[in-house]
């Protein structure tokens, strides 16, 4: 049941408290703290088990109040929130002063949204100021797309809205503005051709020498604890069968292939386009993860711009699955 005007006021009351608050966004379900309490900040880390120079996302009410957050924005930025806010996009700029260094793992940039989800938006309005929120998972593991996938998480031990299952799927796109170079530091919904379209130039290619540290771009990230592999889809059904001959059992994520005769494997069939396959990933690799399986399956999707948010996370998970976080 999607949360009630009380139960967001009580949450924006746990905020102002210094307590912590899971709550739904179009892209995941974030773990949120008080962005402006250092105390409250550091209780993220510490119940994720996330490294405290890894910098968080500061979830806003409205665009008004990017000018408080940050410094020497660009016109740019002005352009990208009244086109894009509310929405999947990530603005990184040079933080206001103000800004604890327990948001910016110490940098002097910070990232900045505002999230379309109504339940997201009501509470950052009932609370009044920004929210410090990574995804609401434990460290480098699957973000939760549901309150569900949080509870599985946390249990009962931290305060959560429902909002449903997020549109998206996947987190938003980044996008560093904090320069002269004007680039993608993780890829989402928000496309760079859409971006050129507003800000009417090219964007810079991405490179880690000089680029501010943002979330969710660790080699391994988003990871099951399963063992993973990417088979192409010409090569998926030879694959299982010799998988199925060994006496094993996988998971399978596919695309193009319906389940195998008689198959033993769990089998999920995500939509061949890209925003579908993204809107149902993390949950189908959720729910791979716990089938029991010997590995995950997943089949290659197109390797083209159009999946490249998508083949980000996968190629993450690929990185991570079956490694304990650090």
């Amino acid at each position: 049941m999607t949360a009630g005007s009380k139960e967001i006021d009580a949450a924006a009351e746990r905020l102002r408290a210094g307590e912590l608050v899971a709550f739904p966004t179009e892209t995941v379900y974030g773990l949120g703290a008080d962005a402006l309490n250092p105390d409250a900040v550091r209780r993220i880390f510490a119940a994720k088990g996330r490294p405290a120079d890894h910098p968080l996302i500061v979830h806003l009410p409205d665009v008004a109040q990017l000018v408080g957050w940050a410094r020497d924005i660009p016109r740019e930025a002005i352009a990208l929130a009244n086109v894009f806010w509310p929405g999947p996009l990530t603005l990184i700029l040079k933080r206001d002063v103000e800004v604890p260094d327990e948001v910016t793992g110490g940098q002097d940039t910070v990232g900045l949204r505002v999230p379309a989800h109504p339940v997201a938006l009501q509470l950052l309005r009932a609370f009044g100021s920004g929210v410090a929120a990574p995804s609401a998972n434990r460290y480098g593991r699957i973000s939760p797309t549901t309150a569900a996938h949080v509870r599985d998480e946390f249990g009962d031990a931290i305060t959560l809205l429902d909002g449903g299952a997020s549109e998206v799927g996947i987190e938003s796109t980044i996008l560093d503005l904090s320069g002269e170079a004007r680039r993608i530091l993780r890829p989402g919904a928000i496309s760079a051709a859409q971006i050129e379209a507003v800000i009417g130039r090219p964007l810079s290619v991405a490179v880690g020498q000089g680029a501010p540290r943002v979330s969710g771009t660790l080699a391994a990230h988003y990871a099951p604890h399963t063992p993973m592999k990417k088979v192409a889809g010409e090569r998926l059904r030879d694959y299982l069968n010799a998988f199925r001959h060994s006496g094993r059992r996988c998971a399978v994520i596919a695309h193009s292939q319906p389940p195998l005769a008689d198959c033993p494997h769990h089998w999920t069939m995500l939509p061949a386009d890209p925003a579908g396959y993204a809107r149902g990933l993390y949950a189908a690799l959720r729910e791979a993860d716990a089938s029991g399986g010997a590995m995950i399956v997943i089949e290659a999707t197109p390797d083209c711009i159009a999946w490249s948010a998508v083949n980000d996370r996968l190629t993450r998970a690929l990185a991570g699955a079956g490694i304990t976080p650090l």
